[in-house]
């Protein structure tokens, strides 16, 4: 009871930010677009994606929610989901093999539609679950990564249902990505540390809308900033904005604080781990537990402390150094934080409940591969969001439509 209390209070704290969603959720709640149908999800269980899932569920929907972080799990929030009459299949810290099984019980529900968080499900689907395919009509994906593996299966004629590319909406990427990783980033690296980032130096890989986030937050407490990437055209961006760009190899050298967001694997490799400073910071914001090389941390290890701060365990180098690991390389974001602030989770799971509405409209209508959201959605998230924080914004008088959309008015 006492778990069930306290998850109620932190879903009814996380809606007092989320007015656009909770008003979808209300008109779910009249229309009923879900009706007899079963989604299976892989999100991270937070009181956040607890207001996503009571918006689906008010819409009729029969639902089963597995974690995409072990670590990012709230037992509270996921208890009083199971209150709410929600499979959940996750508990916080639960090793490989149990997350992997918790995603298997959430296909037993033998889902119509699927939500993901990095692909996992989708890939289980694919793979391991073959029979259930036919069942499926359409997914959403959430992260950046988990679109870049979908449109790999989708080129390849792998891809056997719709899904439409949730982070790739506008107020996603600005405001989620940017804002919400940059932020909830920072609190995590800050709550495990108790790090001062004001004079240190902090490499960001990666010059994403989520790489931009971090690094603007880190360059506003007065950090020093070197960005590293592989993609010319966002390191002359980070460039242009005033940061320091170089390659891994010599960012290695002069970090106190790295942070990886990137959606790619072993970013910070064997080679950059031998050349850190005694007391450098390892932090990932992008995916998994796989763009810091972790195992070969281990490798290079003569003795690991565990824990020497919650999230936070230090590796003792062979020469004396000490590096500081932090979430065991997943996100810190959402291991030593609580993630992205409600406010923006507001945005973009109002996207997520649209599309989801949307897609059950015209799945019967769409090949297998993946779809953007529609324009239109966005705008709607967008203008919903300005109307509960009570802006208001300028229209175009008819003269202006005129002038935009008709080449025969000169200049």
């Amino acid at each position: 009871m006492d778990l069930w209390e306290s998850g109620e209070r932190q879903i009814s704290w996380a809606a007092r930010s989320m007015p656009v969603l909770t008003a979808i959720g209300e008109r779910f709640g009249i229309e009923r677009p879900l009706d007899g149908l079963k989604i299976a999800a892989c999100l991270h269980v937070t009181a956040e994606t607890a207001v996503l899932m009571g918006a689906l569920k008010a819409g009729g929907a029969e639902i089963a929610l597995a974690a995409s972080n072990p670590l990012s799990t709230q037992d509270d929030v996921a208890e009083a989901l199971r209150a709410y009459g929600i499979a959940v299949h996750a508990r916080a810290g639960v090793d490989r093999a149990t997350y992997y099984r918790h995603i298997h019980q959430a296909l037993d529900l033998e889902p119509d539609l699927v939500l993901d968080d990095g692909c996992d499900l989708v890939n289980i689907l694919h793979t391991e679950r073959t029979d259930l395919l036919e069942h499926v009509t359409g997914g959403c994906e959430e992260t950046t990564t988990g679109i870049i593996r979908l449109r790999q299966m989708a080129a390849e004629g792998a891809l056997k249902f719709p899904v439409v590319a949730v982070n790739d909406t506008r107020t996603k990427r600005m405001f989620d990505n940017r804002y919400g990783t940059g932020q909830s980033t920072l609190d995590g690296i800050m709550r495990a540390t108790n790090a001062m980032l004001a004079g240190r130096t902090v490499v960001v890989a990666g010059f994403g809308f989520c790489g931009r986030g971090v690094a603007e937050r880190a360059k506003g407490f007065g950090a020093r900033v070197i960005v590293t990437e592989i993609d010319a055209v966002k390191a002359l961006d980070a460039t242009l904005q005033g940061y320091e760009v170089r390659p891994m190899a010599q960012a290695a050298m002069a970090g106190d604080l790295f942070v990886t967001v990137t959606g790619n694997r072993d970013v910070i490799r064997a080679e950059h781990l031998s050349v850190m400073k005694d007391g450098a910071i390892l932090a990932n914001a992008g995916h998994f537990d796989v763009e810091i090389d972790v195992r070969a941390l281990d490798e290079l290890a003569t003795e690991v402390h565990r824990g020497v701060r919650p999230n936070t365990d230090e590796y003792l180098m062979p020469d004396g150094r000490r590096l500081l690991l932090l979430a065991e390389g997943r996100l810190v974001n959402l291991t030593a934080a609580e993630g992205h602030p409600a406010a923006v989770m507001d945005m973009s799971f109002s996207a997520q409940a649209l599309a989801v509405a949307w897609l059950v409209g015209e799945r019967s209508r769409l090949d297998p591969g993946v779809y953007d959201v529609p324009e239109e959605i966005d705008h709607e998230v967008a203008k919903l969001k300005l109307a509960a924080a009570g802006i208001g914004i300028d229209e175009l008088t008819p003269e202006q439509e005129e002038y935009l959309h008709s080449w025969r008015v000169g200049s």
